[in-house]
């Protein structure tokens, strides 16, 4: 039984596997640079990437401080032109609140007027004085009418 189990088990050279063969070696030498190279393209490429994002960076912050510049100029302008407003609209209230008094100081001094018109009715004297006007102002009136003739 001893012939048997030598028999079953193979016989492999124990040195074979350490010693590598000459067709082994070139493939994984190109391989090798192949990866490298590809390496060495992938490297430029993110460096390339990288340029690329510091490039787009730069131009962004740059627009954007040029779009907060115009922002805070138009601020300014619109603060000025709503102050000036505010002072425009103050002028009309003022304007319109002086307008009202004066309305209001005549339709007082019309209403005191026609207070005036009763008492001048109830007062002869002040009848009497209207009539006299009146009359007075007649005959220039017909003379003015005869000059026209």
């Amino acid at each position: 039984m001893a012939n048997v189990e030598s028999d079953s088990t193979p016989s492999v050279p124990v040195s074979a596997p350490l010693v590598p063969k000459k067709e082994n070696i070139t493939p994984v030498g190109s391989k090798i640079a192949e990866l490298n190279e590809s390496r060495a393209e992938l490297l430029n490429r993110i460096q390339g990437l990288k340029q690329d994002l510091q490039n787009w960076r730069s131009k962004l912050d740059t627009q954007v401080k040029i779009y907060r510049d115009e922002l805070t100029d138009m601020k300014k302008t619109l603060s000025v032109e709503v102050e000036q407003l505010r002072s425009e609209f103050q002028e009309l209230r003022s304007t319109l609140q002086q307008q009202q008094d004066d309305v209001t100081a005549s339709l007082r001094n019309l209403g005191d007027f026609s207070g005036d018109d009763k008492e001048r009715k109830d007062d002869p004297n002040i009848n009497g004085k209207d009539e006299e006007v009146h009359a007075i102002a007649t005959p220039v009136e017909d003379n003015a009418k005869a000059d026209d003739k």
